[in-house]
């Protein structure tokens, strides 16, 4: 279930130093072919780190051979020295791989950067090159573990996945346990896939999974500058599925690796899904949705096991959403403790022991739905934070 499950990839995870402690830190996955299609989507933060860029320029392209990530360090407001340092990665990893596999002939406009760690730091360059020949020595159709190792920070367990097609595969892998306040992506991400594709093919069915995953999960409010999410395509099953078919696989495999990133949110207790139905548009869907995710006294009254509903109710309204405020229900767990928009139900009727929350808010206003999927804030959120900027 990694990201070399599907044919055509190898990939490694090594520790070069950049992590205090010693801890894998250097990944680097590689598209044998025979297909080197590319897809992706970036963070919409103004402030972009110079991987962000640098990845931005190659996947316009079209084609990419290799994705080499860091941990340990972000490469995020370090000026043009950062972006040197990335462009210097991207010509390293070439001419290793090229050296090591004469056949891949591959320059740095092939290979993809992502990194993750402190912003505004430089990464220290002779460890991660190091890292780099390191990771081209290892590299194998069994590396797709130890590589979703190598870009963890404050992720408490790796997070991998399979979606599997008629013939043809879709692997991926995924960091992040907080900042996950998506706008095209939520955080780093490489997913494979030995189907048959090309890049118009891979972008619109990488941005249509994202739309309805990656971008409805919504940690704590927080963009990052390095979100990166790829989509590399080897060609190596022969087989070309249906967009429709691709698209479903693809939207699989982001959907499974969203509930990981959830799941795993710093000093979380609570993994919460915000169904908001009967909505006028999608757009207003979403935003009411997002609008009580990313409310604190929503998220730590749930901590506190409290269905307050007055809370959800209160950023409802905070919304340009179409509804009438009398009009509006809201359950918690089953429990319709709110109905046109004042009290019903006992609240004391809903069980909040589990880990699990479902808060279902029916706006009257239309047939369209949407959920976001979130967490609860904890007294551990803060020092699990204090630890990560990217």
């Amino acid at each position: 279930m990694t990201v070399t499950t599907p044919r055509g990839f190898r990939a490694a995870g090594v520790a070069a130093g950049l992590k205090a402690s010693g801890a894998r830190d250097v990944a680097l996955v590689v598209n044998d072919g025979p297909d080197a299609g590319i897809a992706g989507v970036f963070t919409a933060n103004r402030v972009k780190a110079a991987p962000v860029l640098w990845t931005q320029q190659v996947v316009h392209g079209g084609v990419v051979r290799a994705v080499v990530l860091n941990s340990g360090g972000a490469n995020a407001c370090t000026g043009p020295a950062g972006f040197q340092d990335t462009h210097a990665t991207a010509e390293h990893t070439a001419a290793a791989l090229t050296a090591s596999s004469p056949r891949l002939m591959l320059g740095a406009g092939e290979v993809a950067v992502c990194s993750t760690g402190l912003i505004g730091e430089r990464l220290p360059m002779a460890e991660l090159l190091s890292g780099v020949r390191g990771a081209v020595r290892e590299l194998s159709r069994d590396g797709g573990g130890p590589a979703a190792e190598a870009i963890m920070t404050t992720d408490t367990r790796p997070k991998t996945t399979v979606a599997e097609g008629s013939g043809w595969t879709v692997g991926g892998m995924a960091k992040g346990a907080g900042m996950l306040a998506p706008a095209m992506a939520t955080m780093l991400c490489v997913l494979t896939t030995d189907a048959v594709a090309g890049p118009e093919t891979l972008d619109a069915a990488l941005r249509a999974a994202t739309r309805v995953t990656f971008d409805r999960i919504d940690s704590d409010g927080c963009m990052s500058t390095n979100d990166t999410v790829l989509l590399l395509a080897s060609g190596a099953s022969g087989i070309e599925p249906s967009a429709a078919e691709l698209t479903a696989a693809v939207t699989a495999a982001c959907h499974d690796l969203a509930q990981q990133l959830i799941a795993d949110a710093e000093g979380a207790t609570k993994q919460i899904a915000i169904e908001v139905v009967d909505a006028a548009t999608e757009d207003d869907a979403v935003e009411v949705g997002r609008s009580v995710a990313r409310n604190n006294l929503v998220k730590t009254a749930l901590f506190g096991n409290d269905p307050n509903w007055g809370r959800i109710l209160a950023a409802v309204g905070t919304t340009a959403a179409a509804f009438e405020p009398d009009g509006v229900d809201v359950a918690v767990n089953g429990v319709w403790v709110c109905r046109g928009g004042a009290a019903a139900e006992d609240r004391a009727k809903v069980d909040l022991t589990g880990r699990d929350v479902t808060i279902r808010i029916d706006l009257h206003a239309g047939d369209v739905e949407a959920t976001i999927w979130t967490n609860d804030l904890s007294h551990a959120y803060v020092h699990e934070n204090s630890a990560y900027s990217s």
